[in-house]
């Protein structure tokens, strides 16, 4: 091979190599620079049993007593319900130390009181501002109030009225209540003069605490 020859093929040679290396070096880099993929998670399971959904009955939303921001019930899915209408010039008043007392020892459990004021027989006629305070300052109420609303006969709320028509029971005067299970499906009707630490209505209280929820609807 003529030196000519040699030279062009040591030529030849590094530019190859040159090539080579470049490439190698584009190839890192594109590897360095592309985004990680970051892989999808599923959406976290509830407990066994439980629809995330909301049932149907607890479809529905209440102004806050205080706020008057919309309250969704659906946010007690899971949760065993107490519902009770409440009045502040009721003989039956007093049972709010006990409906605050359930509310303290079993809200950890999953139970909620929830307090709908109304003046259906007469007897809750203050502003909101006045139940807040009344039921503050005189039995230290803590648990969801909502703002005063009808809870019987043909202008009673469609939350009432499906409570009405699943127990069979509207209610016949202040301080009625309402059990409702985890699932938002089975209602249960308790009246007015049997008072919330009754014996029979803990019991079932706990009863449904201690059921795992089934799928609501």
């Amino acid at each position: 091979m003529t030196a000519q020859g040699r030279a062009g093929w040591l030529a030849a040679g590094l530019f190859g190599a040159g090539l080579a290396a470049f490439a190698g070096l584009a190839v890192a880099q594109g590897q360095a620079q592309a985004p990680a993929q970051v892989p999808v998670q599923a959406p976290a399971a509830g407990p066994a049993g439980l629809s995330w959904a909301c049932p149907s009955l607890l479809d529905h939303a209440f102004p806050d007593l205080i706020s008057g921001k919309p309250i969704s019930l659906c946010q007690f899915r899971g949760k065993v319900l107490m519902v009770v209408n409440t009045a502040s010039e009721c003989g039956f008043t007093p049972q709010y130390e006990q409906l605050e007392a359930l509310h303290r020892k079993l809200s950890p459990r999953g139970l909620v009181v929830v307090g709908f004021p109304s003046n259906d027989f007469q007897q809750e006629r203050g502003s909101n501002r006045e139940i807040a305070e009344f039921c503050k300052l005189n039995y230290g109420v803590s648990f969801p109030m909502m703002e005063p609303t009808a809870v019987s006969g043909r202008k009673a709320n469609p939350f009432h009225a499906e409570l009405t028509r699943r127990s069979g029971t509207a209610p016949g005067w202040n301080f009625h209540k309402y059990l409702v299970d985890r699932s938002g499906n089975r209602v249960q009707s308790f009246p007015t003069a049997m008072r919330p630490d009754d014996p029979k209505l803990v019991r079932e209280i706990e009863r449904l605490l201690a059921q795992a929820p089934a799928p609501g609807r």
